[in-house]
C-alpha cells in the first residue's frame, strides 16, 4: 500500500484547487478531512479515500493543465481572495478555477502567471533561485553610474544582502533589472535604500516567457514551446535545489507567505 500513498498536499494540488503551500495552510486551519476525519500536516492519501475541504469533496482532475500569461494593470491584487474587490481572479474571470504563481505588487504592472496546475506552482516557487524575472523601472530622479553599480552589486534590505544582479541604465530615470530572488518589494526597497522612489515598475519577463506586445489588462495561453521550455527549466532547477538542500545540515524553518483561500458558504 505504501507505493500507492500520496501526500495530502500533493493530492489537493493535483485537483487544481490550489498549490501545495496553500494546501498546507488549509490543513493547518483544520479545513481538510480524509474520510470525515480531520488530519495533520504530512497526512497521506490512498486510493479510495475521500478528501474534503470545508465539506466539499475533491476529485483529481484528468484535464489538460491551464497556463496563462497576464499583463496585470496597476491596482489589481495578486490574490485569490474574492473579498478583495481588486483580486486578480475576478478581473480575469476565467471559466476554470485558476490561481496566480507568485505575486506582483498591487502598484506594479506587467507579467504574472496563472494556472490550475498546483504541482508546477510548487516546483517554480521551490526552485526560484534559478528563475530570472526581468523588470523595467522608472524612478523619481536621474540615474548615474554609481546607482547602477550599487544596485547590481547587492544592497542590505530586510536583514539580508540582495544577490548580485544585472542592471542596465536605459536613459534618464529608467533602468532594466533582472532578479533571481524574490524578496518582498525588493526593487522598491533597493531604490529607497539609495534615496530613490519608484514611479513605475513593469515586469516584462519571467523565465522564458516574455510580456511582448500583450496589451495591458489582457491575457493569453502559453504556447506549446513555452510550456515545453518551462517544464525543462523547472526540472533542471528542481534538481539543483534538491542537491543544495541535501548538503545543508539543517533545513530552513522559514515559510513562504500563503495566499488566503476563502471558505465556501454552505448552502
Amino acid at each position: 500500500m505504501g507505493d500507492d500513498q500520496v501526500s495530502l498536499n500533493k493530492y489537493i494540488s493535483a485537483t487544481g484547487f490550489c498549490s501545495r503551500r496553500e494546501a498546507d495552510k488549509l490543513i493547518e486551519m483544520a479545513r481538510v478531512t480524509i474520510n470525515g476525519e480531520l488530519v495533520l500536516p504530512g497526512a497521506k492519501v490512498v486510493p479510495g479515500d475521500s478528501v474534503e475541504i470545508d465539506g466539499e469533496p475533491l476529485k483529481v482532475s484528468k484535464k489538460r493543465p491551464i497556463y496563462i500569461a497576464f499583463n496585470k494593470p496597476e491596482g489589481i491584487t495578486s490574490t485569490t481572495d474574492t473579498k478583495d474587490k481588486t483580486n486578480i481572479i475576478t478581473f480575469i474571470n476565467h471559466p476554470k478555477r485558476i490561481f496566480p504563481i507568485g505575486r506582483l505588487d498591487k502598484d506594479s504592472d506587467g507579467l504574472i502567471f496563472l494556472t490550475n496546475d498546483g504541482d508546477i506552482v510548487n516546483k517554480i516557487l521551490r526552485a526560484s533561485n534559478n528563475h530570472e524575472k526581468e523588470y523595467v523601472v522608472t524612478v523619481d530622479k536621474a540615474i548615474d553610474g554609481e546607482f547602477v553599480k550599487k544596485m547590481s552589486g547587492g544592497l542590505p534590505i530586510l536583514g539580508t544582502q540582495t544577490k548580485k544582479c544585472f542592471v542596465r541604465h536605459e536613459g534618464g530615470r529608467r533602468f532594466r533589472i533582472i532578479l533571481t530572488q524574490g524578496l518582498n518589494r525588493q526593487i522598491r526597497r533597493m531604490c529607497e535604500f539609495l534615496g530613490y522612489q519608484v514611479v513605475k515598475l513593469t515586469r516584462v519577463r519571467i523565465m522564458n516567457v516574455q510580456l511582448g506586445n500583450l496589451p495591458l489588462g489582457h491575457w493569453r495561453y502559453f504556447t506549446a514551446p513555452e510550456i515545453d521550455k518551462l517544464n525543462q527549466l523547472v526540472a533542471e532547477s528542481t534538481k539543483t535545489e534538491e542537491k543544495a538542500a541535501s548538503q545543508k545540515e539543517k533545513p530552513s524553518s522559514a515559510k513562504a507567505p500563503v495566499q488566503y483561500i476563502p471558505r465556501k458558504k454552505k448552502k
